[in-house]
């Protein structure tokens, strides 16, 4: 199924010419029929000469709704292009031949409509000619003009024809298995419900299929599935739809959403682009600029950060980044167009390199240059390497992000394995061999090193400033070596798995390091254990403790496991600890439960120190409370 995309200054005769050619009237909304003017998209569909069917969007020619017609032109196959007879090309001619030569539209016919009201030839002849020195410059330069009439009938045959030639050529449309839906209209039917339209990429839908519109992460169900009035149980990509939606009401529908499956599409306020101006851009782009970015049916006011040139001008194109107000579904791939909101006008556009980069660049930097050139390059490998340098992606969002097919990418990661360029954040050794699942999570080799000399350094300056402490807590190294969330327990398991770095419980240490006291803290650390020793159910508190030996050595003591610290100032030693919990148990057994005044009276400790006991034994879940008593658990 392909799509057929009108284009041309306001009253030149789109919407009559799709009415000629299918027999339907796409001018939908009574403001339309009434003022004679397109406004917002409108829809047909016809079968072609040789018993293809298409489908038609019209769109709005006049200056104020360029907006709709931006949510039309990003899904068509097919240009037509339309300019009256007897005018010629008009300023917004211009304006929508450049945004079809933006999004990269290279098929398409000029209709030159209102050829009955053209008696003289040698007008006719000036007109074309004129039309195709406008085209040779854009995507649209082999285009085909055909003299119509929509009144006589004139020519449409051969528009037709040359309509028909265009489809034929085309190549199906690439099944990636992640079916989206640029949502450009949304209503009820009764007796149905929620509908919505749009063109179909990417992938298929089915009746009864799961769906999520993203941005938002509402979920719903596929009710129904309809092309040209025609029901569906499947619809493949290209496809011009209606889904009627059960799950989601009308008013958390808007254009703008994409409609897909669950668990893959992402969203962002933040994208890397190639930019390119238009050939005579009204007003340069500069750093910051405020900007529109239309990119299928979505739209969002944002700035254009420019990362190698200080502005863009005429035709001329670079690296930038776009920070958008509102959050977009958008992949890598996806054409875009930019325009100044006032005065409302088209600046330029490009392509989507990075649909979420991990951070705003600095403007620039070489290798950030080099790196969205690898990902412009198209190559699976070097896009796939480039977006894992960023750092761990799951299997199934590499996937995503790359916005090319699955087996292309699995590919491409396999052969990065193997030539060492990439690595599983697991322990399996021989990494270029095993099974890849969906939720694997991948990095580069360059990323891995980063990751791991970060971890390291973070150790070493613990390590330094803490010599008496076994290892660092685990939190604090996922924090002070900026380990990114979701992936910092297995970046720390395979940088055990490598042999430098020792992990046990919550603490975290490289395996060099060694705790060794000193003469005198030796001395220290055995005096106050021997207090611990002589008074063992009422020991010195953590405060005494520390100001006989010091923060770092009691810490020490701790970590070795010669004290337990059971509240903020309540230690035992090691032995008196485990004795405490034998009578505990013991006492629980034969009565059943224990009061805090039954121990206290059990051990001849003070109430603070029996308090803290129990409260510890509650945490560590050996006990539960009941009332005023405990019980086992």
């Amino acid at each position: 199924m392909f799509v057929i995309g009108t284009a041309g200054h306001v009253d030149h005769g789109k919407s009559t010419l799709v009415q000629a050619l299918s027999g339907i009237n796409p001018d939908r909304l009574a403001e339309e029929q009434r003022r004679s003017m397109t406004i917002d998209l409108g829809f047909a569909w016809l079968t072609l000469p040789g018993g293809t069917d298409v489908s038609i969007v019209d769109v709005p020619g006049h200056h104020d709704f360029v907006r709709n017609m931006l949510a039309g032109v990003g899904g068509i196959d097919v240009a037509l292009l339309v300019i009256a007879a007897d005018e010629g090309v008009m300023p917004q001619t211009l304006e929508h031949l450049a945004i079809l030569n933006l999004l990269r539209v290279s098929r398409g016919v000029v209709a030159l409509t209102k050829a009955d009201l053209v008696d003289d030839p040698d007008w006719l002849d000036l007109v074309t000619e004129e039309v195709r020195e406008t085209l040779s410059a854009t995507s649209l330069a082999a285009a085909h003009i055909v003299p119509v009439s929509a009144h006589t009938g004139q020519g449409l045959d051969e528009l037709l024809g040359e309509l028909e030639r265009l489809v034929s050529a085309l190549k199906p449309h690439v099944d990636t298995g992640r079916p989206r839906l640029p949502i450009d209209r949304a209503f009820t039917i009764a007796g149905f419900g929620t509908v919505v339209t749009g063109t179909l990429t990417g992938g298929r839908l089915r009746v009864g299929q799961e769906v999520e519109l993203a941005p938002d992460g509402i979920k719903a169900r596929v009710r129904g599935l309809q092309r040209h009035h025609d029901k569906l149980a499947e619809a493949d990509p290209g496809t011009r739809l209606a889904v009627n939606l059960v799950g989601v009401q009308l008013d958390e529908l808007h254009r703008g959403q994409v409609l897909t499956t669950p668990g893959w599409l992402g969203y962002s306020r933040l994208v890397d682009v190639r930019l390119e101006t238009v050939p005579q851009c009204p007003f340069p782009i500069r750093q910051n600029l405020e900007v529109e970015l239309f990119v299928g049916t979505y739209r969002s006011l944002g700035r254009v950060r420019l990362l190698d040139a200080d502005e863009l001008r005429d035709g001329q194109s670079g690296w930038a980044q776009v920070q958008v107000r509102e959050p977009m579904a958008v992949v890598r791939g996806d054409r875009f167009v930019l325009r100044l909101p006032s005065p409302s006008e088209t600046l330029g556009g490009g392509t989507i390199v990075d649909a979420n980069p991990r951070r705003r660049h600095r403007r620039g930097q070489p290798d950030v240059l080099a790196r969205l050139a690898a990902l412009a390059s198209g190559e699976p490998d070097q896009i796939a390497l480039q977006l894992l340098d960023a750092g761990p992606l799951s299997m199934r969002q590499l996937i995503a992000d790359c916005g090319l097919d699955e087996q292309s990418i699995r590919g491409a990661v396999q052969q990065l394995l193997h030539r060492g360029l990439a690595v599983l954040l697991d322990e399996r050794q021989d990494q270029a061999c095993v099974e890849i699942g969906d939720t694997t999570p991948l990095l580069s080799q360059s990323a891995w090193e980063r990751y791991y000399r970060r971890i390291v350094a973070v150790l070493e300056s613990f390590h330094a400033e803490h010599p008496l402490r076994k290892g660092m807590p685990l939190e604090e190294c996922r924090s002070r070596a900026r380990l990114p969330a979701g992936y910092a327990d297995q970046l720390l398991a395979l940088a055990v798995a490598k042999g430098h770095i020792c992990l046990s419980g919550a603490l975290v240490w490289l395996s060099q390091h060694q705790v060794v006291l000193s003469a005198a803290d030796a001395e220290r650390a055995a005096a106050l254990l021997a207090d611990f020793d002589s008074s063992p159910y009422a020991p010195p508190s953590a405060a005494q403790a520390e100001e006989q030996v010091g923060a770092q050595v009691l810490q020490h003591l701790i970590e070795a496991g010669e004290l337990v610290r059971v509240s903020g100032d309540v230690l035992f030693a090691r032995d008196a600890y485990a004795r405490l919990e034998a009578l505990l148990r013991e006492y629980v057994a034969q009565h059943g439960s224990i009061t805090v005044a039954q121990f206290r009276d059990l051990t001849n400790a003070s109430r603070r120190y029996a308090l803290a006991f129990l409260e510890d034994m509650d945490r560590r879940r050996v006990t539960r409370r009941v009332g005023d008593a405990r019980v086992l658990r």
